[in-house]
């Protein structure tokens, strides 16, 4: 596995030291990196003391690509100082690479870094995450041409995984975030792959909670629309659903018509639905590795507790919150029983199972696809809107339109091998 690029290093404020940066490529093998920075090491040989401000290697299919970006030591340190300038500094530098490519096999370019160099390596980058099955090269070409249309730069690309879903992970510099988000939209909506977007930062590897909404999200289908289907009102709930998911009702309101229809229904029905429930592929996957990751995790529905508890139990979550369904005489009432977890419900739910866990909100992810999950995904420090709908798409923080669930760790910047070692 590559490593994510290291951070920039701009030079001193001020500082108009010469600086230049060695690119070493070939065939990867052993001892490639200690005997170029030994020859930096060095004293004498006419190259003056150099400070390391930047430094990446990467290995892709037995290719080594090495960059180091070096500036000469201030004078107490050097001796030589910046005496020449950048041309000078490239020109002895071309005599090391030069030893350096002999020894090694390797070519070794030397090139000055040009103004600017400094004040853009201060920039904070971003990560751009292609996820698809698979990812097309008009996608790579949509994605790439608009970031370099925003006048940013792609520093490193990695892949992190290529199962269940191809996916890869850009490291741009020197774009904003929302102008980032707005031309890949529509590249993704063009060409059908998921595009994220999130800032380099310990923050993205540092999320320690994960909620998950249960209908169409961690299972497939609607809950009360099988139980509908049972009291033969599927088709009048299956609407109103719909129209509520969409942003068209409010939710409490259409929660409440909803369980209306089911006045009557013998309570074993809810033991039946349970048991028919399928969970969507790679949900297991991605709960048991961000357990064993350290993380908690937890579900936040608008469907009903009868359901829920005995899912989270069976999947060893740490936390659930739901509706209540009302029973009297072994039969639905009809009715629900204390506080609705409608849409502002499950933003509460998020803070307080945070709060119990004593886990900022910034550190938290929320994955759903309905409108009353938008509070929620919003609340969090991360919003996943997964195989959702419109407005929740356009409103959250990021969207997947995979239908493997495991796709959220490469978004959190998961390789597929951490995905596996978790998983041992």
């Amino acid at each position: 596995m590559s490593p994510d690029p290291a951070p920039r290093t701009p030079a001193p404020e001020g500082s108009s030291r010469p600086s230049a940066v060695l690119t070493v490529s070939g065939p990867d093998r052993p001892g490639v990196t200690a005997r170029l920075f030994t020859a930096l090491a060095a004293p004498g040989q006419g190259v003056p003391a150099v400070e390391v401000l930047d430094l990446e290697q990467v290995v892709v299919h037995g290719q080594l690509v090495l960059g180091i970006v070096v500036a000469v030591g201030t004078p107490a340190e050097g001796g030589e100082g910046g005496e020449g300038g950048e041309a000078a500094l490239v020109a002895r530098l071309g005599r090391l690479a030069d030893d350096v490519a002999r020894d090694t096999g390797m070519q070794v370019r030397v090139e000055a870094t040009g103004p600017g160099a400094a004040a853009g390596a201060a920039d904070r980058p971003h990560h751009v995450i292609l996820l698809g099955r698979p990812v097309s090269p008009a996608a790579v070409a949509g994605a790439t041409t608009a970031i370099a249309g925003t006048g940013a730069n792609i520093d490193a690309i990695r892949r992190l995984s290529d199962y269940p879903v191809t996916s890869f992970e850009l490291t741009v510099s020197g774009a904003e975030a929302t102008e980032l988000r707005t031309v890949l939209a529509a590249v993704a909506a063009e060409t059908g792959t998921d595009i994220a977007v999130e800032q380099v930062g310990l923050a993205r590897r540092s999320k320690r909670l994960i909620v998950l909404d249960v209908d169409s999200t961690l299972v497939r289908g609607e809950v009360i629309d099988e139980l509908a289907a049972r009291a033969g009102r599927a088709a009048e709930v299956a609407a109103i659903t719909a129209a509520a998911m969409n942003g068209e009702l409010d939710f409490a309101e259409s929660l409440r018509a909803r369980v209306a229809t089911l006045a009557g229904l013998p309570v074993e029905v809810l033991d039946e639905v349970r048991e028919a429930l399928v969970l969507t592929p790679g949900a297991r996957t991605l709960i048991r590795t961000l357990q064993r990751l350290g993380l908690r995790c937890g579900i936040v529905s608008g469907g009903f507790t009868q359901i829920t508890d005995p899912l989270a139990e069976s999947l060893g979550l740490d936390f659930a919150a739901a509706n209540t369904l009302e029973v009297a005489d072994g039969r639905l009432t009809g009715g629900l029983v204390g506080e609705i977890v409608d849409r502002a419900g499950k933003a509460r739910a998020l803070a307080r199972f945070a709060r119990e866990y004593g886990i900022p909100l910034e550190q938290t992810v929320a994955v759903g696809d309905g409108a009353n999950d938008l509070d929620m995904l919003n609340a969090a420090g991360l919003g996943i809107a997964f195989n959702a709908k419109p407005v929740v798409r356009e409103q959250a923080h990021t969207a997947l339109n995979q239908p493997y669930l495991d796709a959220v760790l490469q978004v959190l910047g998961f390789t597929r091998d951490e995905v596996l070692d978790a998983c041992d």
